[in-house]
């Protein structure tokens, strides 16, 4: 019989096989794919969990682990004797991460008291939700301790400090300040910073990504901090005050815009009190405003300056600059004491025309007189002897137009005419104090070298620096330079002393010392123009006692607007501060009673320049 098969010609099926159904092959591929990935991700677990163990466990730890700098403590600044002018107390800092504080207002309750913070602040701070929220950053201590040792959720307290000045308003043109941040941002803060902060350490913290430690986590140190150097000062407080009370009341009383003194202990150059202050309730002029600190001295609208004057700002001193014509002089042997001069009211020189302060006919005058009356007509005279050359070099050698060893930041050299750019008309403006610009310290050291015997001795701020364990390392002394032989030096301090007793420097009497110096009325140069303005300096400059000097001192007053002239504006500071300080540090009497002599003495507008 034959077989019979459909018209599709299909093959009959084995007997016994099952049909495969239409996805079957398609399920099998999957299963296995999935049992092949299954696999891989077993051997992939395995090299991380087993493997790579450690690998990944670095990284894990590394992403909250975090070295924090620590600060310093910084260093104190003192007086010359051991009294606090600057110092900064250790404190905690504490913060909150508010996102792990459950309860604000419950915790809040709790660490009020601690915190010093008012309930209802600290519950609002502890609300805000930003996860770095500070409490309080200067606490004391032992509360920083106390909280600490509580552990509170969210709450981490951090070493910090806060720099205090007991006197807010003694000598700040001279320390200078810090900012948020604890650097110095001027003076001697700024001038010593790196000696001042010390050296960072390094604390490991586990912190959250916010910044704020996690809990049950302690940091380590890893590298302690170092405390930094403090700075033993020149000054002495008492004489800063006593000069900065002074000198605010002149400027109150007459009117000034600003006011600079410096006293120099006259052989070893240590300046023992720094003023620099401004008058915020008078004009300022065509120069501006100075900057001050915005803190009164005591003296209504009476400021510290934010830069310390007699370094950092130049001006034409006036006729205490005569000192180097008659000290060039005297050296060179072009005068004595008591060489005559024939001295007409003016004289025209390089187009330019120069006078007396007073009118006068023609006169005759010793040199002595020529400085104690001011005549500037005189000292053009003897200028003319000593020459161009010979007063640049001069001025040169009393330290004009060099920065001095202090280097106090922003100190200026000054602006000094040279050979290069001498004119005709500086044969008279030199002599007199109008063509060179200086700085106050620069001229009290100049009559701080005829005070010292001849010998200049660079200035200096700093007396010693103060170590961690409180040690006192001394600073080198003051460099010294012959400038002037004894001889002639002795000469011009007599011819100086005459200025006091019978010139214009007759406020300068010091009952029972003898007090050598001179005085300066000088006009303001307008900015830019060829013409003055009516703006003056008002300054003095000396020494005492002038039979054997100890202590030099110098007082500029800037535009002073009721009274304008050096003999009766500076000069009363000078005698005032003076008399303290050669009482205070128990100076003998000179054994006479030196008083001026009215009949003789010239008025004090003789100085103008």
């Amino acid at each position: 019989m034959t077989a019979y098969y459909p018209s599709t010609h299909s093959r009959p099926r084995a007997r016994g096989a099952s049909p495969t159904p239409p996805g079957g092959r398609r399920l099998v591929v999957l299963r296995t794919v999935l049992a092949g990935a299954f696999v891989a991700l077993g051997v992939r677990l395995f090299f991380l969990q087993v493997v790579d163990h450690a690998h990944y466990a670095r990284l894990s730890l590394a992403q909250v682990r975090v070295d924090v700098t620590t600060p310093a403590l910084r260093g104190g600044i003192f007086d010359r004797n051991g009294q606090t002018l600057a110092i900064s107390k250790p404190t905690s800092l504490v913060i909150a991460d508010d996102f792990q504080i459950a309860h604000p207002a419950k915790e809040a309750a709790a660490l009020s008291p601690l915190v010093h913070v008012p309930l209802a602040k600290l519950t609002a701070k502890l609300s805000e939700k930003n996860g770095y929220v500070v409490l309080s950053n200067a606490l004391d201590l032992a509360d920083g301790h106390r909280i600490a040792a509580l552990a509170f959720p969210g709450i981490v307290v951090q070493d910090s400090s806060v720099r205090a000045y007991p006197d807010p308003t003694l000598a700040t043109a001279v320390i200078g300040g810090v900012n948020a941040s604890g650097g110095g941002t001027a003076g001697l803060e700024y001038k010593y910073q790196s000696l001042l902060a010390g050296q960072t350490g390094i604390t490991r913290e586990f912190m959250s990504a916010s910044g704020v430690a996690l809990p049950a986590t302690t940091a380590t140190v890893i590298k302690r901090s170092t405390p930094g150097v403090g700075l033993e000062l020149t000054l002495d407080s008492s004489l800063q005050y006593v000069a900065e009370r002074d000198m605010a009341l002149d400027l109150k009383k007459f009117d000034g815009l600003a006011g600079e003194a410096v006293v120099m202990d006259v052989h070893t150059g240590q300046i023992l009190a720094d003023v620099s202050l401004v008058n915020t309730k008078t004009r300022a002029g065509i120069l501006g405003p100075i900057p001050a600190w915005g803190r009164s001295v005591g003296v209504p609208g009476i400021e510290q300056t934010l830069n310390n004057l007699p370094f950092t700002q130049a001006y034409e001193p006036g006729s205490m600059f005569k000192v180097v014509t008659f000290s060039a002089a005297l050296s060179e042997g072009k005068i004595t004491p008591r060489t005559v001069f024939t001295i007409p009211n003016s004289v025209v020189v390089g187009g330019r025309v120069f006078h007396d302060a007073e009118n006068h006919g023609l006169i005759h005058l010793t040199a002595t007189e020529v400085l104690a009356q001011s005549s500037n007509i005189g000292t053009y005279k003897i200028g003319l002897r000593v020459g161009e050359a010979g007063l640049l070099a001069q001025v040169q050698r009393l330290g004009f137009g060099q920065t001095t060893a202090v280097g106090f930041p922003g100190e200026t050299p000054g602006l000094l005419v040279d050979a290069a750019h001498w004119y005709t008309s500086d044969e008279v403006a030199l002599p007199i104090g109008q063509v060179d610009a200086v700085p106050a310290i620069q001229v009290l050291d100049a009559f701080n070298t005829v005070a010292n015997d001849g010998v200049f001795v660079e200035p200096k701020l700093v007396r010693g620096f103060v170590e961690p364990n409180g040690t006192v390392r001394p600073t080198a002394p003051s460099a010294t330079h012959q400038v002037l032989t004894p001889g002639v030096d002795q000469t011009l301090v007599n011819m100086l002393k005459q200025v006091v007793l019978a010139g214009t420097g007759t406020y300068a009497v010091i009952p029972g010392y003898e007090v050598a110096g001179k005085t300066g009325t000088a006009t303001i140069p307008t900015p830019g123009k060829d013409t003055l303005t009516n703006d003056f300096y008002a300054s003095f400059v000396g020494f005492a006692p002038a039979n054997n000097p100890v202590l030099s001192m110098i007082v500029v007053v800037e535009r002073p607007l009721t009274n304008i002239y050096g003999g009766t504006v500076a000069a009363p500071v000078f005698q005032q501060v003076m008399s303290y300080a050669l009482h205070h540090y128990g100076i003998p009497s000179s054994g006479v009673f030196q008083h001026p002599l009215p009949a003789t003495a010239a008025t004090m507008s003789s100085d103008v320049t």
